[in-house]
């Protein structure tokens, strides 16, 4: 698992879409996600809980998340956060 190099982004602003993007931390800071979304109240644990499990299950530690939720479902909420390591890794 190698660390992030560099600020990227993945998805968009469109409905039923998430815009995605992650910035590397410093060494221990842990990972902080932001989340804007219409549907805060109703899933905004839920959406912040797939963000967070993705980004655990493909080995990063250390990032800043700003998410932009347009009403996206759980697996293109995960496609997008992976998209989004993926390219701040290469």
């Amino acid at each position: 698992m190698s660390k992030l190099l560099k600020p990227a982004q993945a998805g968009s602003v469109e409905s039923s879409d998430i815009l995605i993007m992650i910035a590397p931390a410093e060494t221990g800071a842990g990972i902080k996600v932001e989340l804007v979304s219409p549907t805060m109240q109703q899933f905004g644990e839920q959406i912040t809980n797939v963000i967070m499990q993705t980004l655990v299950a493909q080995g990063v530690k250390d990032a800043t998340v700003h998410a932009n939720d347009k009403g996206a479902l759980d697996f293109t909420i995960e496609a997008r956060v992976v998209t989004a390591i993926n390219r701040a890794r290469s």
